[in-house]
């Protein structure tokens, strides 16, 4: 009996520290904005040099990494990318970015960073050119680049030059420019609709253990 009770406890505080974060989170992302659908929307090609300042990782193998606390980045298609956690520095010290992978496991797949890291050799930083770099743009952006995946492989690779020239479809204003707004807010509305159906879980859940326990 202690033990059950003990769990159910630990369980309980667990649930209420994640209502609180996505209550938190619901909080800082606003109201919902009702947004044309994407299908709704004007679309046209763009190189992602066009829209994005692309610069290297660094190579950094691991027999000469030192142990620590910062993210290393590596062309992973898993667990953000995240190699290992080093104290080490170097030139492509970077955060709140998008690190895409150009080749390994990975290739094309894209990960946001908004926490300092190092990248190596196969990743490369990608920085908004003409928009305040934030997680809702670059987590759209992730996506549409990851569209391009089916065009590489090993015997055709998302090198620096492809990548460079590789098109890109985005939504577009009435001007012909990326509608980075409507991205910002798209990626926003989704946040918020996953953090609804959290929270409703998480109530489900709390209703349905409350009636097993009284039983």
């Amino acid at each position: 009996k202690y033990m059950a009770e003990y769990t159910q406890q630990k369980r309980l505080s667990l649930i209420n520290k994640y209502r609180t974060y996505a209550q938190k989170s619901i909080a800082n992302l606003g109201e919902e904005v009702k947004l044309p659908a994407l299908s709704e929307m004007s679309w046209d090609s763009f190189s992602i040099s066009d829209v994005f300042d692309i610069l290297p990782g660094k190579r950094l193998v691991a027999a000469d990494t030192t142990p620590g606390s910062r993210p290393f980045i590596g062309a992973l298609d898993n667990n953000n990318g995240v190699a290992r956690f080093v104290s080490d520095n170097n030139a492509s010290l970077d955060r709140n970015v998008l690190g895409v992978n150009y080749d390994g496991n990975g290739m094309v797949i894209g990960f946001y960073h908004p926490y300092e890291c190092i990248f190596s050799d196969s990743v490369k930083r990608f920085h908004l050119k003409s928009y305040k770099d934030n997680a809702f743009v670059l987590l759209f952006m992730k996506v549409v680049i990851l569209q391009q995946k089916s065009k590489f492989g090993y015997l055709y690779k998302f090198n620096a030059e492809r990548m460079t020239n590789t098109r890109i479809m985005l939504p577009v204003t009435d001007s012909g420019t990326p509608d980075y707004e409507y991205m910002e807010q798209y990626a926003k509305n989704m946040m918020l609709r996953k953090y609804k159906q959290y929270l409703a879980y998480l109530d489900s859940k709390n209703k349905t253990d409350t009636i097993a326990t009284n039983d």
